[in-house]
């Protein structure tokens, strides 16, 4: 699956489905969306997450699951059990990784095992990782991951169109690659250990635009378990759940209840028509 595919699917609600597997992270990027570090332990019951990705069927199931952290890949066997639970139903997998492992000349077989078992791989890299993890050992895993037969793609974010860094960063990318590896680039936005420092991507709609939401599209497994139908950070940390975006829990509702929610939902369908403002 490559990245064009994976962004196809985006706008389409219940298309694909979002997994946190865990809130840890070996890194301690100061742009952190999660405030990840691995003296956090949020993560949904390993069990739970089974028998939620189980209950997606051939005829009911998203199209791509994401499977996010923190850092995925400290759980090598759950993501290999989950993209072969997924892939047994017709989904296909991705997942975004931090590269801590790229820290070694070698990736470590359990990870390599893990990476492999998805239809996606993507690696986050800016200045901030970049501190964590250097951008040659980066490319270095992303050229063996390539080798094993899995569709690659990097996730860069950077301040804004002028950012010389990120200007820098696709174009080191494109001469390593040869353009054969595409890079989905983002604004670092004012969440998590961002919240502090990082500036509003862009200001928001006035009072009266028609300004669909694209965030209320797929649904998201937060780290306690809780499925939300925003994936705005600071909404699935929020608790209580504001009703209109409580979908369920994995410990008590299956893949068609929380899209059958998702996809019936008056309130839902007006936010992904008019937006949340209006």
């Amino acid at each position: 699956m490559e990245l064009g595919e994976l962004v196809g699917r985006r706008p389409f609600p219940a298309a694909g489905l979002l997994l946190g597997l865990t809130r840890r992270c070996p890194l301690s990027c100061a742009h952190c969306s999660t405030g990840s570090d691995m003296t956090v332990r949020e993560r949904p019951e390993a069990g739970q997450l089974a028998r939620f990705v189980d209950s997606f069927t051939p005829d009911d199931r998203p199209d791509v699951v994401m499977l996010t952290g923190g850092e995925p890949l400290l759980l090598p066997a759950l993501v290999e059990e989950l993209s072969a639970s997924a892939r047994r139903a017709g989904s296909r997998t991705a997942l975004l990784s931090g590269m801590f492992f790229a820290r070694s000349p070698r990736i470590p077989a359990p990870v390599l095992r893990a990476i492999t078992a998805v239809d996606h791989f993507s690696a986050s890299l800016d200045v901030h990782h970049e501190r964590e993890v250097g951008r040659a050992d980066v490319f270095r895993a992303l050229h063996r991951i390539r080798e094993a037969g899995v569709a690659v793609s990097f996730h860069l974010t950077g301040t804004g169109p002028s950012d010389p860094y990120l200007a820098d960063l696709t174009r080191a990318v494109e001469a390593e690659f040869g353009g054969q590896v595409p890079s989905l680039v983002n604004e670092v936005r004012p969440f998590g250990r961002a919240a502090s420092w990082a500036r509003p991507a862009r200001t928001g709609p006035a009072p009266d635009a028609v300004s669909p939401c694209s965030m209320a599209a797929w649904p998201v497994v937060a780290f306690d378990g809780t499925v939300l139908a925003c994936c705005n950070q600071d909404t699935v940390d929020l608790r209580p759940v504001p009703d209109h975006l409580y979908l369920g829990h994995i410990a008590t509702d299956d893949w068609a209840a929380v899209r059958r929610r998702a996809l019936e939902s008056p309130v839902l369908r007006m936010i992904r028509t008019v937006g949340p403002v209006h």
